[in-house]
């Protein structure tokens, strides 16, 4: 792909002139790490701006900013509202052994996987591997899956732990879930470029992805809606969700107070433990970094290869309002600018610790 510096059209929806333009230094970093096309929406107390950006001529941004990018593990933190929502109507105990929802027939240790809660699951604490195979595989559905670690005993980052748990939501509603995520989320918020399932629209908004050496990998085709990654959405849905999440929307104040508390610290390689493990824990959902500057930070990183992406929420602090930050890129260096579009908003001087627990990991000698 021709990366050649291509002045971009830009979207900006702007509900208070106080509100800094940010596109140029926007443009800047995503056109240095090789980004092609990146959305940004960010709001700040009643402020919002939303960002559509390309850095190359082969793709046009839309002047609606309504492009529709994969969200990769965005997916997971909606799947977890669901969740939450059905707790606070009683249709799911998180504490209950989800084999009495949902049959455990692909697991090893039939033992183990009844001891499995939707608590572990959304706290990443099941012991499982992210995938038993390639969940995108035809072999995949029946794939067994092997234990990494006893249950409740550490973190261990498991898509196959939320297809799990969708098995046992999508047998307690007895509907699929995509009209459960229209019923509960998509519908309720106006979040009306959202799904889990392909739809005939995003032949055309739809973007593709790109892989560090800027080849085109297409826009994706998932064999099947999977609440761990499957989301397509924009930056200006999803800000919609995450409003709606940090305000305790559509839940109860328990159940927003036990997505936001710390599970468990989040050491992302056991085998390898880092310094930036001690700053991020999870809690039923998102991640959340301990900073010194910002506070309890929650967040969630999303990889589908060449799609990849980010939301952060900050919360009210001193005279600083609560703060939120959602960016999607169809790149696969798409996470090597956490720390530079973090601190351009977020004007923080402390790194994340985010960026290095997404991206470094320490050689074993």
């Amino acid at each position: 792909m021709n990366t050649k510096p291509f002045i971009a059209i830009l979207l900006i929806a702007v509900i208070s002139s106080c509100t800094p333009d940010y596109h140029d230094k926007i443009f800047d970093i995503a056109r240095e790490a090789g980004i092609p096309l990146i959305q940004v929406a960010y709001s700040k107390g009643n402020a919002h701006v939303g960002y559509e950006i390309s850095t190359v001529p082969e793709i046009t941004p839309r002047k609606d900013n309504n492009t529709v990018f994969q969200a990769a593990s965005l997916s997971k933190t909606v799947f977890a509202y669901i969740v939450m929502r059905m707790s606070d109507r009683g249709e799911i105990d998180l504490d209950r052994p989800l084999a009495e929802y949902a049959d455990i027939e692909r697991f090893d240790d039939k033992k183990l996987a009844r001891r499995l809660t939707a608590r572990m699951v959304l706290s990443h604490r099941t012991g499982l591997p992210n995938w038993a195979v390639s969940p995108g595989s035809p072999e995949w559905p029946e794939a067994p899956i092997v234990f990494k670690f006893r249950p409740d005993s550490a973190f261990s980052y498991s898509g196959e732990g939320y297809a799990f748990l969708q098995r046992a939501v999508e047998q307690i509603q007895g509907k699929r879930l995509e009209e459960i995520a229209q019923h509960e989320v998509f519908l309720p918020l106006g979040m009306g470029s959202s799904s889990y399932a392909w739809r005939d629209d995003y032949d055309t908004l739809a973007v593709n992805g790109f892989n560090r050496d800027g080849e085109d990998r297409g826009k994706g085709n998932f064999p099947r809606a999977n609440a761990a990654y499957t989301l397509r959405t924009t930056a200006e849905d999803y800000i919609k969700f995450l409003e709606a999440l940090s305000q305790g929307n559509g839940f109860g104040p328990k159940s927003r107070e036990a997505m936001f508390h710390s599970e468990v610290q989040a050491v992302r390689y056991a085998e390898r433990p880092r310094e930036c493990d001690a700053h991020i824990f999870w809690g039923l959902g998102l991640g959340i970094e301990k900073h010194p500057e910002l506070g309890e930070v929650a967040f969630h990183w999303g990889d589908n290869g060449a799609f990849r992406s980010l939301f952060l929420i900050v919360p009210k602090r001193g005279l600083q309002p609560k703060r939120i930050l959602v960016y999607f890129t169809n790149s696969q260096a798409g996470h090597d600018i956490i720390h530079e579009i973090s601190s351009l908003f977020l004007e923080n001087r402390e790194p994340l610790a985010i960026h290095e627990w997404v991206n470094k990991i320490e050689k074993t000698e």
